[in-house]
């Protein structure tokens, strides 16, 4: 039951921007009296589930979840309808439109995409504010595992820029970073920055990013296991352990770091104890443990929630909408990275389903749905043929040198992009399939 949510949001996230990208084409082409003769949410090859015609366009639904489309009149698309080309062209053609109008066809998509996402992040912050965790209130840096040494970061560390832009929200490092080529830091009172390794990367990517960077603790008992070593020697809720053996334990990193030494062992442990520091003797399990639970409050001290008028949340729309624009560009850029081994991890609509929540969060839908909306809009702004934003380029291209490249030049195009396409799908549904097969 929970995938079957999971699913239906996917489904409903993408029919709502597959609808709407398709009907930036389809108004300003009706606008301009241009020939609409099909309208699909998802593709129908061979067959559709559903079709009706409407006057003079046939509106439908397909069978493969992998978009949808507009079919315009005299235009060179992925359906390559030769015979209609060889025709003499019709003033309801889309190739019979002055350039200018051809331009806003193509690109209405797009624009619909990158206007829904920043009215969507708009609401969003009305309803819900702006909430993060406030980095400056980090005050202790963070902790890191063995995948934070390798991107060079250290224990102790407060991080200050990400590629010279100051960091605001804590939560959002794990992201910037792994985009990142160069971070800030202050490390022993010092002010340091240093390139990220593209090998931290790739380990941080094989591991979907899990507990490499978080923030830094001091060691105090939030709770006891019953029965267990930390109960036995004496230790109680709230006692800050400040040591064992003498060796420096305020913050829980050194505390493992210094335990996982001692295993079935005697230690001494120098405990704080409101305004006495007293001395505990425990012995440790065979794994290096007391059995007690360290208090985590740094992040609940740092949480933030900013409310946001109207009038502020335009501003903060936008900004929120190009910073995640910003994200996706530099996440292309990983991608193609070869060290970073991002390619292997690129996902479809195969497993797409299990970035959902399973149970409806509308809070999250909205959030993701105005991400990929963005998502959209940089992807078929590219100027690959076959794409909105390759028909763009070819545009751009007349209306600078006011001469109109050939239909032969454009079906070659059109071919070409096709081509790239079918292999980025294979790519994507390759990785889906590896890893549902083999279960990583």
């Amino acid at each position: 039951m929970e995938t079957l949510i999971q699913i239906a949001q996917l489904i409903l996230c993408l029919s709502f921007l597959v609808i709407l990208h398709e009907l930036g084409h389809f108004l300003p082409a009706k606008y301009f009296k241009t020939k609409i003769e099909k309208f699909y949410l998802f593709f129908n090859p061979w067959f559709s589930l559903v079709k009706k015609k409407i006057g003079e366009t046939e509106y439908g639904i397909g069978w493969l979840p992998m978009g949808g489309y507009v079919k315009i009149a005299g235009m060179i698309d992925e359906s390559m309808d030769k015979e209609q080309l060889k025709q003499e062209p019709q003033p309801w053609e889309y190739r019979s439109k002055p350039a200018w109008q051809r331009l806003i066809i193509i690109m209405g998509g797009v624009i619909v995409n990158f206007f829904l996402a920043w009215i969507i992040y708009a609401c969003l912050f009305i309803n819900h504010g702006d909430n993060f965790i406030d980095n400056s209130k980090i005050t202790n840096g963070i902790a890191v595992d063995s995948v934070g040494t390798i991107l060079g970061l250290k224990n102790g560390d407060q991080i200050l820029k990400v590629d010279g832009k100051p960091q605001e929200k804590f939560e959002q490092l794990p992201l910037e970073i792994l985009f990142g080529d160069n971070i800030t830091v202050q490390r022993d009172g010092k002010e340091l920055t240093f390139d990220l390794s593209d090998e931290g990367k790739r380990d941080v990517i094989k591991r979907a990013g899990k507990n490499f960077l978080a923030a830094r603790e001091e060691t105090v008992v939030d709770s006891l296991l019953p029965g267990m070593q930390a109960e036995l020697a004496g230790l109680k809720v709230g006692d800050k352990i400040v040591a064992i053996n003498d060796k420096n334990t305020t913050f829980f990193d050194e505390f493992n770091t210094v335990i996982s030494q001692h295993k079935n062992d005697s230690i001494r442990l120098k405990v704080i104890r409101g305004n006495e520091t007293v001395v505990i003797k425990a012995k440790t399990t065979k794994e290096g443990k007391l059995g007690f639970a360290n208090r985590f409050s740094i992040l609940e001290k740092a949480y933030v929630t900013k409310d946001v008028s109207f009038l502020e949340s335009i501003p903060a729309g936008f900004n929120k909408t190009i910073s995640t624009l910003t994200g996706q560009i530099k996440q292309f850029k990983v991608i193609f990275n070869t060290k970073t081994e991002a390619y292997k991890q690129v996902s479809g609509p195969l497993r797409m389903f299990k970035i959902f929540k399973p149970e409806w969060d509308w809070t999250f839908f909205w959030s993701f749905t105005a991400m990929f909306s963005v998502w959209l809009a940089f992807l078929n702004v590219l100027p690959i043929p076959g794409l909105d934003g390759g028909h763009a380029v070819f545009i751009l291209i007349e209306m600078i040198t006011r001469k109109k490249p050939t239909e032969k030049t454009l079906e070659v195009a059109q071919t070409i992009g096709v081509v790239i396409l079918l292999t980025l799908m294979a790519l994507v549904f390759g990785n889906d399939i590896w890893h549902l097969v083999t279960g990583k």
